[in-house]
């Protein structure tokens, strides 16, 4: 893999990151950088971690891992999505800028487990996986503090509007991985 592939192949892992970071943003209240660093910190060290143990494991366990995969990115999503959409009804005087890490946690894996592929294919085309893990876990880190900063702004404007469109937005990408792997849509 060349750079400019493995540039593409970060940016591309980093979406789903980049939308469930928004969609943190959307909750804040007001920014919280310290809440900002860390979100961006866990996606970008599960995206680099996912593709590591990607390789590690490489063919060897493919087969029981790619069936169960996207049912398994789909579920955490509707999970996180639901939760999001029922905290936009509680009201702005229930909500909290705390952050809940176990669903950072869950947030995390449900957004990099495209990436335990990528390890895979590390092995077949001879990438270094130092570098590639490295890379990946940057971009995502980048582009995940930018979606949690953007959210918070457009958040700010919007109120639970945004939090009801953030919630639906997890509950589509988890419902898109799932379609995409059932071979009923490609992107």
């Amino acid at each position: 893999m060349n750079w400019l592939e493995l540039g593409g192949t970060a940016v591309a892992l980093a979406m789903d990151a980049f939308a469930v970071a928004m969609c943190r943003g959307l909750e804040m209240k007001k920014l919280n950088v310290k809440h900002l660093l860390l979100i961006a910190l866990m996606f970008g060290l599960f995206q680099a971690l996912m593709p590591l143990i990607g390789w590690v494991v490489s063919v060897q366990f493919k087969k029981y891992i790619e069936p169960v995969d996207h049912w398994i990115a789909f579920a955490l999503l509707v999970f996180i999505g639901v939760k999001m959409i029922a905290e936009a009804f509680k009201g702005d005087e229930d909500k909290k800028d705390s952050l809940n890490f176990k669903m950072l946690l869950l947030m995390s894996l449900a957004t990099s487990i495209d990436a335990l592929v990528v390890g895979i294919t590390f092995v077949a085309t001879e990438t270094n996986v130092w570098i590639g893990c490295s890379v990946i876990g940057a971009v995502t880190f980048a582009i995940s503090a930018f979606g949690v900063f953007l959210g918070n702004k457009v958040g700010n404007r919007c109120s639970s509007k945004a939090e009801i469109f953030g919630g639906a937005v997890l509950i589509l990408i988890g419902l898109k991985i799932l379609l995409e792997h059932l071979g009923m849509i490609a992107f």
